[in-house]
């Protein structure tokens, strides 16, 4: 059984839904423990998150056996008035570009 992710105080630039819909990005047939795991949140907090995603129309899932495949909605425009215009895809471009550097500054 995975461990329980270490509290956080105070706040944070990225929202738990953007991490969890980056993690989604990376692999749309990654499990809840998986997503868990990388974002530091509990499984159940991510099954939150995932319908909360599903509700606005940024996220949708199928069954296949006893596996979920996320399908994002990349035109969806994001929630914020600061943001008019973004859509789901500007924003996890943003982060695969920024996933990419930092994992080339670890390998140097």
């Amino acid at each position: 059984m995975a461990e329980a992710p270490e509290p956080h105080t105070g706040w944070t630039f990225l929202t738990n839904h953007a991490r969890v819909l980056a993690a989604i990005a990376s692999d749309h047939a990654t499990r809840i423990r998986d997503i868990a795991a990388r974002c530091r949140l509990t499984e159940r907090a991510v099954q939150k998150i995932i319908a909360d995603l599903e509700g606005g129309g940024y996220l949708t899932h199928t069954r296949q056996g006893r596996t979920n495949t996320y399908r994002i909605q990349p035109d969806t425009v994001l929630r914020h008035p600061a943001e008019t215009g973004l859509t789901v895809a500007d924003l996890l471009v943003f982060l695969q570009q920024h996933d990419r550097s930092r994992n080339d500054q670890t390998v140097t």
